[in-house]
């Protein structure tokens, strides 16, 4: 298809902005809407960024129909607005995240009907229910947890989950409502004739990404390091050995792009999308790249206990959508922490009161 307007929901935020700006280098003529409400600290600083790029940002919530009222039509509508923490809900009243993550799909979802728009959601790997994820069989090597090769579940091998690993049981709320919300846009699809693709991501990492414990940990942990600040290995025995893939903002607009490009291509498709078996690491291999790329070593304590919703390993299986788009990750995670120290130093004066 030809993309002449776009909105991306959550604009200002790490993956919104990221995109917006990505697909200005790429489209120099499309008009390109940023819609974000600027609750997440941190995001006030990609608003200078967007504006210097054309790209026009609406101070608006999803959550308010009325928001979309003042919207131009679009082409195509990327969903990347969200409350990203695992602990939402959790550690606080529910509302927020449901009102988000949940109803402002509907009100995305609408908007994009209106305007027979192409519709991409970036949903999560955390859809993948906890329960089933904690029987998958784990051999413990020297510096992490490997998927065995024998499983007694579906869905699982030593590349990762693949799109059938079972979905019955309980995830986060914050999972259930990404989830929630991919079941409403497949309906959206085949009742409403909806051009949509769902993206089910790994963990998404970069520059300008406000990191925190339950969301971002990428970056936290190359920050930590920066500013010499302690970290800690908690859970799963306290020796930092459970497993993340990890993938480059970069890598993900790749992908994007071509799923707009190649609409027809994905119609209606679920996917897997994430950094997979090689671009993964565990927190000490994470600490091992820090120290290398910062030149520094910082303190790391150890607690045994696991905390609320952890997992000991997530790998994202990316053969279907390998197979069927071609696209795999190209950057390695020593390029991902190398890319955020070196924006981290270039941009210390403004991120330390946020990240330090």
């Amino acid at each position: 298809m030809s993309v002449k307007s776009l909105l991306i929901t959550g604009g200002a935020g790490f993956v919104g902005s990221a995109l917006a700006l990505r697909f200005r280098e790429a489209y120099p003529e499309c008009r390109i809407f940023a819609l974000d409400n600027l609750k997440r600290r941190g995001s006030e600083l990609n608003l200078p960024r967007l504006r210097e790029a054309g790209i026009e940002f609406v101070h608006g919530d999803i959550r308010n129909k009325e928001d979309f009222d003042a919207l131009p039509a679009v082409d195509a509508v990327i969903e990347a607005s969200a409350e990203p923490s695992v602990l939402a809900g959790l550690t606080s009243a529910p509302d927020y995240l449901i009102n988000t993550n949940l109803t402002g799909t509907v009100n995305c979802l609408n908007y994009a009907r209106q305007h027979n728009a192409a519709f991409v959601f970036l949903s999560t790997s955390r859809i993948y229910p906890i329960n089933q994820i904690d029987k998958i069989q784990t051999v413990e090597a020297e510096t992490r947890f490997e998927v065995s090769a024998e499983q007694p579940i579906a869905g699982i091998s030593p590349a990762g989950l693949a799109e059938d690993f079972p979905l019955e049981g309980y995830r986060s709320l914050y999972g259930a409502t990404k989830l929630c919300s991919e079941y409403l846009i497949q309906e959206y699809h085949h009742f409403y004739n909806m051009r949509t693709v769902i993206n089910r991501c790994g963990v998404l990492t970069g520059p300008w990404q406000m990191g925190k414990v339950d969301q971002g940990v990428i970056v936290l942990w190359v920050a930590r390091h920066f500013w010499k600040q302690p970290l800690g290995y908690f859970g799963f025995g306290g020796t930092g050995k459970q497993v993340r893939d990890i993938l480059h903002v970069d890598d993900l607009f790749d992908l994007v792009k071509y799923q707009l490009e190649n609409l027809e291509q994905v119609n209606g498709k679920t996917l897997n999308v994430g950094g997979g078996r090689d671009i993964s690491v565990s927190l000490q291999e994470l600490t091992a790249i820090c120290q290398r790329v910062t030149g520094n070593t910082v303190p790391i304590s150890s607690q045994v206990e696991n905390r609320q919703a952890d997992i000991q390993l997530y790998l994202t299986d990316n053969a279907r959508v390998t197979e069927l788009t071609g696209w795999t990750p190209k950057r390695s995670a020593e390029q991902i922490v190398t890319d955020v120290y070196n924006w981290l130093r270039e941009n210390e004066a403004q991120l330390k009161p946020i990240l330090g």
